[in-house]
């Protein structure tokens, strides 16, 4: 490994750990979408509300703030347009 690669390495630490101290300030909620979308890549709002058992108002809450706070990316799903996907940006 060369100094470059151990450099960038450290380099995408930080980055991932200064998402993660965003996290940190939001509420609850937020905090258990973001730990369970760090563990399944991506998931639409309705998955993520199952997986969580939370009402899906507040995971729609939760994904606002975690988008709000610049942790979370979401698209349009491919295999139906009218739902969003969501993922975590920090690893």
């Amino acid at each position: 490994m060369s100094a470059s690669d151990i450099t960038h390495a450290d380099a995408d630490s930080e980055a991932d750990q200064a998402g993660w101290d965003a996290v940190r300030d939001l509420p609850p909620s937020a905090k258990l979408v973001a730990k369970v979308l760090e563990y399944n890549d991506t998931l639409t709002q309705s998955q993520l509300a199952d997986e969580t058992l939370l009402p899906p108002r507040t995971v729609r809450y939760a994904l606002s703030r975690l988008e709000d706070a610049g942790v979370v990316d979401s698209r349009f799903s491919f295999a139906d347009a009218r739902k969003r996907i969501y993922s975590l940006r920090i690893e």
